[in-house]
Formats: C-alpha cells, sequence, structure tokens
C-alpha cells in the first residue's frame, strides 16, 4: 500500500461528495422550480410595449397599448416589440444568474 493512502478515508470522502452533489442536486432543481413561476417584465416604446417573461425564458405575455396602435406603423411596432423582448430576456437571464450562480460556486470540484 502506499505510504499516507488510508482506503477507509477514500471511501467516507466520496460518500461525503455525494451527499454534498444530491444537496446541490435537490438545490438546484429547487431554484429552476422558482424561476419557472417567477416573472420579469420589460417595457419599450416609453411603456407602449411590455413583454412578461418567467425566470426559465418562457415568454408569458405581450402587451401593446391601443394608443401607440394608432399612430404606429408595422415597422415601428416590430422593433419595439423586438427591443420589448430582449429586454425582457435580458432581465429573465439576470434573475437566474441571480438565484442559480451560488449553486454552481459551490460545486466541489
Amino acid at each position: 500500500m502506499a505510504k499516507g493512502f488510508n482506503k477507509g478515508s477514500a471511501i467516507g470522502g466520496q460518500a461525503g461528495m455525494m451527499q454534498q452533489i444530491q444537496r446541490m442536486q435537490k438545490q438546484m432543481e429547487e431554484a429552476q422550480a422558482k424561476l419557472a413561476e417567477a416573472t420579469v417584465s420589460a417595457t419599450a416604446g416609453g411603456g407602449a410595449i411590455k413583454v412578461t417573461m418567467t425566470g426559465d425564458q418562457k415568454c408569458k405575455s405581450v402587451e401593446i397599448s391601443p394608443e401607440f396602435l394608432k399612430d404606429a406603423d408595422a415597422e415601428l411596432l416590430q422593433d419595439m416589440v423586438l427591443s420589448a423582448v430582449n429586454l425582457a430576456l435580458d432581465e429573465s437571464r439576470a434573475l437566474q444568474e441571480k438565484m442559480m450562480g451560488p449553486l454552481a460556486g459551490g460545486l466541489p470540484f
């Protein structure tokens, strides 16, 4: 046997690491479930367009002010919707990083 090698503590260390991984997996699953329920919203065009998205990047709603439709052409409307969707995605990703980031930092490898 190699000098300084303690087979018993290696097995115990592996069991401890497995328990830690299982705890982290449960925490990540819980965080993912919370993200699926959490929502963020972003607006464009001074609030004329509002997009609501979940923390797991599912678009829940797109609201367009009827007042905006009176004066907007199709191209402007498309640009505003695209802008609001991208802003909502950014907000959703930031929320995801906030909730999941600490978990990834605790990985034992």
